[in-house]
């Protein structure tokens, strides 16, 4: 195994578990303790984990960006759960807003089998993953392009997603906290998602277990403008409270 791959998915377990021991990764990879806090070292530099005493944790309030392949590759399980969960919401002719984020791909799987639906995004995996000889209207955001997110963003594509009011916008995030609200890593890509949040009838925010009580690096909005929350494992009881407080409809 290469290092890049194997601190991949090192990674992948660190935003999955919240963190790693160097023991436990040297015996899995067979490889010296040393090398795996080369790994680690590697990773903290990169923004993504704060080294602890034989270990690190994971870095929530960071500016940095998972590498593409590692968001699709974590916690697959989940997000596959989650988009099985929005397949079921969405009906034949409905109109949807898709981010770029990895569960956003794998809700579009979910709904294949459904009928002349209208999708509006700026991701470009999405457009990659369309079925052929589909009878859906396709709209892509356009605008300036990351090819490390595989996705558009920027004024270009704002100007695109305010055009619309579709039925349901489909957005994730990378934290949610009770004060701080929903928050995300990189500006340009939570600027873009705010108009998101105007431009629906229903915004869902689709969300793994790991995302509770975390905070990111820039702020997305409140949970005020979101009206369906669905995640994977069953929240606590303080979570449940608050989305019944706020009338959000919770999925699980």
């Amino acid at each position: 195994m290469l290092p890049i791959e194997r601190r991949n998915e090192i990674l992948q377990k660190l935003m999955l578990d919240g963190k790693v021991i160097v023991s436990e990764l040297a015996e899995k990879y067979e490889v010296t303790e040393e090398t795996i806090r080369r790994d680690l070292e590697k990773l903290e530099s990169d923004g993504y984990a704060k080294k602890t005493y034989g270990g690190a944790v994971r870095n929530d309030n960071t500016a940095s960006e998972l590498p593409y392949l590692v968001r699709k590759q974590t916690n697959v399980g989940g997000k596959k759960y989650i988009a099985e969960i929005i397949g079921s919401l969405i009906e034949d002719g409905d109109s949807l807003l898709l981010d770029s984020s990895t569960t956003a791909i794998f809700a579009v799987k979910s709904i294949f089998s459904k009928h002349n639906l209208t999708i509006i995004t700026n991701s470009v995996e999405i457009l990659l993953d369309l079925p052929a000889g589909n009878d859906w209207n396709v709209i892509s955001t356009g605008g300036q392009y990351r090819s490390e997110s595989m996705a558009f963003y920027g004024s270009a594509a704002e100007e695109i997603v305010e055009k619309y009011h579709v039925d349901y916008a489909i957005l994730s995030c990378k934290g949610l906290d009770i004060e701080k609200g929903i928050t995300d890593t990189r500006e340009p890509f939570a600027q873009l998602k705010k108009t998101f949040l105007g431009s629906a009838k229903t915004v869902i925010l689709a969300i793994d277990h790991t995302k509770f009580d975390k905070v990111s690096f820039v702020k997305l909005g409140t949970l005020d403008g979101v009206d369906v929350v669905v995640t994977d494992v069953e929240p606590n009881e303080k979570w449940k409270n608050y989305f019944e407080s706020k009338g959000i409809k919770l999925y699980y």
